[in-house]
């Protein structure tokens, strides 16, 4: 199936019709993608014609090539990890979804700050004035999180991130938790202004002051192609032109 700057799927058409679903566009195309695609078995192969293409394994004129490999079978599929989240309004109204990038926390009014709590695994432990906050996967750590002062995670590393963005507060630091902790953010109830959850950027919920996100790790993947087993340095060299002009020997195998 192709795609460009969009995603649909036909109805009517059987999922086993496709063995890989080829999508040409950015990030936010094959996000869009993963939205339509997860849990039906269908890997996602990302041809960038957007802007940054991280997530995206070739580029337009390996398009001839990529066809190729994909007639012949020659590609991996690579499981990348997914969050749950759970929105709870103060009202006790419950909203769940998932990200493959990000679970994000923002203010809804600009010149406010929002009040929240942070819980790890049931226990309190931090309390601070913030513009937002974003709860990432290891995939999403070169997005939202890298922005806003996050580490970069390599993509097998199984964790997940937890970013202030402009935290009013000495101690609001990002956090790599396990797979296995449940991160909490309540919403104070004398906050200045409510908030508003972003799952991958592309799907918005409201969140009250009195209400709280539960973010935790899916056991539902995305998939992705993967042509060889290039390192993931090598991508962050040619995504982010990194200077390594000055290298010159490869590291002794180990």
């Amino acid at each position: 199936m192709l795609a460009r700057h969009g995603w649909e799927l036909v109805p009517g058409e059987e999922d086993h019709a496709f063995d890989v679903a080829l999508v040409l566009g950015g990030d936010g195309t094959l996000l869009r993608a993963a939205e339509a695609l997860r849990g039906r078995g269908i890997p996602i192969l990302g041809v960038n014609v957007g802007h940054m293409g991280f997530l995206s394994e070739s580029d337009p004129e390996d398009l001839p090539d990529v066809l190729q490999r994909l007639t012949v079978g020659d590609y991996r599929v690579e499981d990348r990890a997914t969050v749950s989240a759970l929105v709870v309004g103060p009202d006790g109204r419950e909203h769940a979804n998932w990200a493959l990038n990000e679970v994000t926390l923002e203010k809804t009014v600009p010149q406010r700050i929002i009040e929240v709590r942070v819980v790890v695994d049931g226990r309190p432990v931090s309390t601070f004035g913030c513009d937002g906050i974003v709860l990432a996967t290891p995939t999403g750590s070169t997005g939202h999180a890298f922005s806003g002062g996050g580490p970069v995670v390599w993509p097998e590393v199984e964790a997940l991130l937890m970013v202030p963005i402009s935290a009013h507060a000495l101690f609001a630091r990002p956090l790599v938790v396990s797979p296995q902790t449940v991160v909490v953010v309540e919403v104070l109830d004398n906050s200045r202004t409510d908030g508003q959850v972003s799952f991958d950027g592309r799907r918005t919920v409201p969140l009250p002051a009195g209400g709280r996100l539960e973010v935790r790790h899916s056991s539902e993947p995305v998939q992705l192609v993967r042509f060889g087993d290039a390192p993931f340095a090598d991508r962050l060299v040619h995504k982010f032109a990194l200077p390594v002009t000055g290298w010159r020997r490869p590291l002794p195998p180990s």
